[in-house]
């Protein structure tokens, strides 16, 4: 990827007042539900409860932690860990074309940053915090970031829409779209100007390109899925693990990756049919509770 693009917005600035003020209603409202329904569920759910302590005094974690020393942060923006492996590439070679650019890296989900809140790639890793005006101009103006980059999705209207307003160069990496999208429907007229606020598209492939042209962006580039990038230097970087090999010996392996309880489920109607073979599950949660699950089902 190549940082010598036109990074800049369009100058016609975007105004929240050509926005419908309804759909802006709405989708403050599915904030404070989202919020409400989350805080509920933190009661039984581990999952949610994380969510909920992560972003406990997350505005003063930020201002605490964060000592730039005039340095310049590229923030990155990664829902949760799936998304994290899709953009470790790109925060490698930001990183060697520009050492001396501080990495923040945030995720949405506790899947990703509980599993990554130690990376060493990045100088700073947070939960973000959940979107709204104010959270998102405070944010901004802590990390007054050079570039910004979300990978694959995750829109959020309020910091995106000041990252706009604030000239700051933004970019959307490995992202895919589908026509039945909100996007592309009549009723996706906020989702569009959300959209408007990125910089440059880089895209997995033809059809998320047209899509984009057909609402009239066409700062897009096919530059494909960087999971396989990631792929490869796993790969390349193999080493083995006895106890997996030691499990695995002559017997046919099907390994699952980031599995939900039902695929665990068709999983072991496998097993049944196939008792010789012999199978490697990494589930995408990972707590106590459904790890005690998996061993009961299995």
């Amino acid at each position: 990827m190549s940082l010598h693009l036109h990074l800049l917005p369009d100058p016609d600035c975007y105004r929240e007042d050509k926005l419908s003020g309804l759909l802006l209603v709405f989708y403050n409202i599915f904030l404070l539900l989202y919020k409400a329904g989350v805080h509920i569920a933190a009661i039984w759910n581990p999952k949610a409860r994380q969510w909920v302590k992560g972003r406990k005094n997350i505005i003063d974690q930020v201002a605490g932690n964060l000592v730039t020393a005039g340095q310049s942060i590229t923030w990155i923006h990664c829902s949760s860990l799936g998304e994290f492996e899709q953009g470790r590439p790109v925060i490698e070679k930001l990183r060697s074309l520009d050492p001396g650019s501080r990495i923040l890296l945030t995720f949405f989900s506790p899947s990703g940053y509980e599993i990554r809140k130690n990376f060493k790639g990045a100088d700073w890793v947070f939960y973000l915090p959940l979107d709204s005006r104010p959270n998102a101009k405070r944010f901004l103006d802590l990390i007054r970031p050079q570039l910004v980059v979300f990978i694959k999705y995750d829109y959020w209207y309020y910091y995106l829409a000041e990252c706009k307003k604030r000239k700051i160069p933004l970019l959307m990496v490995s992202a895919i779209f589908r026509r039945e999208q909100p996007f592309f429907r009549w009723y996706g007229s906020l989702h569009r100007q959300m959209l408007k606020c990125f910089s440059h598209f880089f895209v997995q492939d033809n059809e998320s390109f047209e899509l984009l042209n057909s609402v009239g962006l066409n700062n897009v580039t096919i530059s494909g899925d960087t999971r396989f990038d990631r792929v490869v230097e796993i790969a390349e970087n193999f080493k083995p693990i006895d106890e997996i090999k030691r499990f695995c010996g002559d017997s046919r392996v099907l390994v699952a990756g980031s599995t939900w309880p039902a695929d665990e489920k068709h999983l072991k109607e496998v097993i049944v049919k196939f008792p010789a073979l012999k199978l490697i599950i990494a589930p995408h949660e990972i707590h106590e509770e459904h790890l005690q699950q998996l061993k009961q089902l299995f």
